[in-house]
């Protein structure tokens, strides 16, 4: 059987609560449930049964310090054109940069074919529909200083995306523990 895969990271409750407040004051947004609120450090996608347990055994021999992130920022995708995402971004944060070269890598090793962008660490707010660029500029006029407190990261997750007519549902393949150094 085969499955759509992702690699992320959740932001605590906590963390989800302060995104949740700024899910609101743009038309034509489909928002985020508070439970899919995630940082995606690499989307795989559909990959069959015996790929999914390489990419399972692969993503276990991954190493890192736990982490302290902090969100900081609005902004929107594409950065040129119609907007179509809205997202919280994060603070720089250099373990985070090698944490998602490292899984990247392990995956790139297993042969598959991964989106080759820039990495740009954000949690997707909303998907847009038509939502007029001067909208999404007020709605990150007002939202311009948002910025959460520190919080500590000590896993990232190997996600299945089962897509159906309200969306995705996200389920948790397995966890994976980063070491407090």
């Amino acid at each position: 059987m085969n499955k759509r895969l992702f690699v992320a990271i959740d932001p605590p409750l906590d963390i989800r609560e302060r995104l949740i407040m700024l899910c609101c004051g743009l038309p034509n947004a489909r928002w985020t449930i508070p439970e899919q609120l995630h940082l995606t450090l690499t989307f795989i996608g559909e990959v069959s049964g015996s790929v999914f347990l390489d990419i399972r055994e692969a993503l276990a021999g991954i190493s890192g310090p736990v982490m302290t992130l902090r969100l900081q920022g609005v902004g929107f995708f594409p950065p040129r054109g119609q907007p179509r995402i809205v997202w919280a971004g994060l603070e720089k944060n250099e373990p985070l940069q090698v944490l998602q070269r490292k899984i990247t890598t392990r995956l790139f090793q297993l042969g598959l074919e991964l989106e080759n962008r820039k990495f740009s660490p954000h949690i997707t707010l909303a998907r847009l529909q038509e939502t007029s660029a001067t909208k999404v500029g007020k709605y990150l006029e007002s939202n311009s200083l948002f910025q959460s407190a520190p919080f500590i990261i000590d896993h990232f997750t190997l996600y299945s995306s089962i897509l159906g007519r309200k969306g995705a549902t996200h389920v948790v393949e397995q966890a994976y523990w980063l070491s407090a150094l």
